[in-house]
């Protein structure tokens, strides 16, 4: 489902998020791969961001779908310790700041 490696424009987007975003509300993406099980996101879904169960299954398959999706909105400094710990378990999640 996800993708498990780590790439370079993520580190460079977060500096940039970091310096921008700090305090404004952000979305945490997760994209589609073909490596990880629907268990494995679920889990990871729910101890990382905290959601129920029905949540983090329903989440799953919006990303397997749809190619991604929104898992959590919060400030930038909620999000990216979640963002760290979801790649560290080799799913592929970014932060993107909401434009106003």
């Amino acid at each position: 489902m996800f993708n498990s490696s780590n790439q370079p424009w993520q580190s460079i987007e977060d500096d940039v998020l970091l310096e921008e975003s700090v305090g404004e509300i952000c979305e945490l993406l997760v994209y589609n791969d073909d490596y990880n099980t629907f268990d494995w996101v679920i889990e990871c879904f729910i101890d990382v961001c905290k959601h129920s169960p029905e949540q983090a299954e329903q989440l799953s398959l919006l990303v397997h779908f749809k190619g991604k999706a929104i898992v959590k909105t919060a400030p930038f400094d909620v999000l990216h310790p979640m963002k760290d710990a979801l790649c560290e378990r080799g799913l592929s999640a970014v932060i993107e700041g909401i434009k106003v």
